[in-house]
């Protein structure tokens, strides 16, 4: 086995395959105690007198601005001689610099202490880079290659991993600044294992504080997914270099998160393998892993190119996550990794999520997706009203992928078969597809009718199938405990702490976030009050008189408690339902391992 699986791709093509390299960074870690980074580029090439460069405000996989200019500094920039330039700052991104010599210096500091998919992480356990917020860039030179050289803590043990191509020691390339922005890196004392799948191999490196062993046995369910994943589409991608990189990170300083590229993945949690992470970490490996074909392939015309310069909107996100969603559990319920009834009643909340959302009645699916902007890890200080407006496009993806997989194979097809037949289209050939697209493959394996129903319905519509027929078909019952009541807001010590649900009951009567809730009928409402406890010794229809504080006014109103809506998703087993042959063979089709 090769030392480092990353360090040999191919060195003997290096000088007829590289495109010019128009740009080149160096960036070191001295200070990395504070969480800095000294970092140079140099820009060659330079054909026009006055030129840009800037610093992204987006990332590869995220939709929203991050303004990632905040953490540069120190910015000194000089022509090839050393010569200082004057520069001139048209927006608080880029700057603009006439009278060079062909070629620009610049050097600045960046601070950099969020270890996740988005941001950039500098300490002394590691430096973990994410691209966009850690290099400056020139636009004039999008299409020309990129040499980054990482000078790496050699008195840490520190290495590199990175999708990017090896040059020489710590030198990589990139042939396009699309390829490097998409490329992050990371550097620390990490251990890695690797596998080998038709002929590329797939590395999975580790940068956590636990053993050898624990790696060894979460590395066999990671191999398990691969597996399971390609059995889906039948092939794995044509990885770049014949590699795919695993980042992990899981240390107590990172940030839980997990981001998609095109033959890597940003995977990061404070938890570690030994502390629950053996189980709870996973999900995020088979989510990310599927997206290598779904959205980095798969890709949607809408974010093709990816811009830095602005938030990215899609209106296929439904798909581009969602399916992906589906997918995650379905994986590792097919790979043994969870169990059936684990599988089921994981389905459960995002079920009731979906199918209670009051949010359906203002947006379908591939307006939820617009929304990416506003809610993929942005900020905003103002209060929104998410909770009724928005379904998060994960979730409903999710559900949406579920009533077609399961819609699919009532007609004696499924959902992997329609996967790969999007790939082959488009995923195999890169091109990139429009929701049109999606719908019109739909009509091509399960008939016009079929198709345009679906889209027609639940895409371009909100409306939702009859699931309980469907979940039928596989074993799996779906009730409603209409006895139970639902309060229609989240109470804590009485206060309101949420915007109350639309529709709900303390919704109707007049009830919302902040209110202080005194007296619930002759009980009176405090620390010690289970208010949950309370609210289920009521019924359906039950009026209750509620006195509550609003702005430091005293007010009363009447609340009609309403019935629960929640749902319950369970095997035929855990009722003591009887399993038809029929539904036992489609389950198994359904969950077994491929």
């Amino acid at each position: 086995m090769n030392k480092f699986l990353f360090y040999v791709f191919f060195f003997a093509s290096y000088f007829s395959v590289f495109s010019q390299v128009s740009s080149k960074y160096t960036i070191s870690f001295e200070n990395a105690v504070h969480h800095e980074a000294n970092i140079e580029a140099v820009f060659t090439n330079l054909r026009t007198d006055e030129v840009e460069f800037r610093m992204s405000r987006t990332s590869p996989g995220r939709y929203a601005l991050h303004e990632f200019m905040k953490n540069v500094y120190a910015v000194n920039v000089t022509d090839s001689k050393g010569n200082a330039l004057k520069t001139n700052r048209p927006d608080p991104y880029s700057w603009s610099v006439k009278g060079h010599d062909g070629t620009i210096k610049v050097s600045y500091i960046l601070f950099a202490n969020r270890g996740g998919g988005t941001y950039a992480q500098i300490d002394e356990t590691h430096a973990h880079l994410n691209i966009p917020a850690t290099f400056i860039y020139m636009p004039s030179k999008a299409k020309d290659g990129i040499e980054v050289t990482f000078n790496v803590r050699e008195d840490l043990n520190w290495k590199v991993a990175t999708q990017l191509k090896p040059v020489s020691g710590n030198t990589y390339y990139a042939y396009d600044l699309q390829y490097f922005m998409d490329s992050p890196t990371e550097i620390s004392n990490f251990s890695n294992r690797a596998f080998n799948v038709d002929g590329q191999t797939i590395n999975f490196v580790l940068h956590h504080n636990g053993t050898e062993a624990e790696l060894d046995t979460y590395f066999e369910k990671v191999k398990k997914i691969v597996l399971q994943e390609k059995a889906v589409f039948g092939e794995l991608p044509k990885f770049d270099y014949d590699n795919y990189t695993f980042l992990a990170c899981y240390i107590p300083n990172a940030s839980g998160d997990g981001m998609e590229h095109r033959n890597s993945t940003i995977l990061t949690s404070t938890r570690s393998l030994a502390e629950g992470g053996m189980e709870r970490n996973i999900g995020t490996v088979s989510h990310e892993f599927f997206h290598a074909w779904n959205v980095e392939r798969i890709r949607p015309k809408s974010l093709e190119p990816f811009k830095f310069d602005e938030a990215n909107m899609s209106g296929e996100l439904w798909f581009a996550e969602g399916f992906t969603s589906y997918f995650t559990s379905l994986i590792l319920c097919r790979a043994g990794i969870i169990s059936r009834e684990q599988y089921i009643e994981g389905i459960t909340g995002s079920f009731n999520y979906v199918w209670n959302s009051p949010g359906r009645q203002f947006f379908n699916p591939i307006e939820m997706s617009y929304q990416a902007p506003f809610v993929d890890a942005a900020r905003s200080v103002d209060p929104v009203n998410r909770s009724n407006t928005f379904i998060s496009y994960y979730s409903y993806g999710n559900m949406l992928g579920l009533a077609l997989d399961l819609s699919l194979r009532e007609k004696g097809l499924n959902l992997d078969d329609y996967m790969k037949l999007v790939w082959i289209t488009y995923g195999e050939q890169e091109k990139p597809y429009t929701i049109e697209n999606l719908n019109n493959i739909l009509n091509d394996y399960a008939g016009v009718d079929f198709g345009n129903t679906f889209f027609t319905n639940y895409i371009y519509k909100s409306d939702m199938p009859a699931m309980e027929r469907l979940l039928n078909n596989v074993g799996v019952s779906l009730t409603q405990e209409k006895n139970m009541v639902d309060f229609g807001a989240s109470v804590k010590n009485g206060l309101i702490t949420q915007n109350t649900t639309m529709g709900g009951s303390a919704y109707n009567a007049g009830l919302e976030n902040g209110d202080k809730i005194i007296k619930f009928n002759d009980v009176t409402i405090n620390e010690s009050t289970d208010f949950n406890y309370l609210i289920n010794t009521f019924k359906p229809n039950d009026e209750i008189k509620v006195v509550y504080k609003r702005f430091g006014e005293v007010k009363e109103t009447i609340v009609k408690l309403l019935a629960s809506k929640n749902y319950t998703l369970a095997l035929f087993e855990t009722n003591s339902l009887n399993l038809s042959d029929k539904q036992k063979a489609q389950r198994e089709d359904w969950l077994q391992a491929k």
